[in-house]
């Protein structure tokens, strides 16, 4: 699936499966708005270690068998 010329990122392809919104991640997950926000738009922005496991926690409430490897490339 292409994003604005670009593979959409796996974070919002993961959002969008699950039914669950930017906002809904921003708020179970304490990460700002504008980084999440990046993170759904730009497949090429990678997330501080702390921040990976916090949006990992929240996302582990629906799938305990994500993994940091689904979403980045760290």
């Amino acid at each position: 699936m292409k994003w604005f010329g670009k593979d959409k990122p796996r974070l919002a392809k993961y959002l969008a499966r699950h039914g669950l919104s930017q906002k809904d991640l921003e708020q179970g997950s304490g990460v700002s708005r504008a980084t999440i926000n990046r993170l759904c738009t730009d497949s090429e922005h990678q997330p501080t270690i702390g921040t990976a496991k916090k949006i990992l926690n929240f996302l582990k409430k629906f799938d305990s068998s994500v993994t940091f490897d689904d979403f980045f490339d760290m």
